[in-house]
């Protein structure tokens, strides 16, 4: 594929987006704990989520797992967008809406 370079480069970019969400989220600051009262999660949810954004960020920077990145990042992607609607914050799902767009060239980018 001739794009393959392009799709390599936009996967590398979505992990570190996932690294640094993750890292924020593992961090646990105070505006963060807040939402995710404001959300009803559980407490110290936060860090699960953050866990598993730094783990979908792994697989993604790594050409052989990446398709495993692509699939952990959808569901993270998928359930922070919906509690976002849920709790009519429309503005703030766009991003991750936009992100989730760009998880898929990052699955072509895999090694073929």
């Amino acid at each position: 594929m001739p794009h393959t370079a392009i799709y390599a480069t936009i996967a590398q970019s979505v992990a570190v987006l996932f690294a640094a969400a993750g890292g924020i989220q593992i961090a646990g600051p105070a505006f963060v704990q807040r939402a995710y009262e404001r959300w009803e999660m559980p407490r110290k949810f936060y860090r699960v989520v953050g866990a598993l954004e730094l783990l979908a960020a792994l697989f993604l920077s790594n050409a052989e797992t990446r398709i495993w990145g692509v699939m952990l990042g959808a569901i993270v992607l998928f359930g922070a967008i919906v509690t976002l609607l849920k709790s009519e914050q429309y503005g703030w799902s766009i991003p991750g809406m936009v992100l989730l767009m760009a998880l898929v060239p990052a699955s072509l980018a895999g090694p073929f």
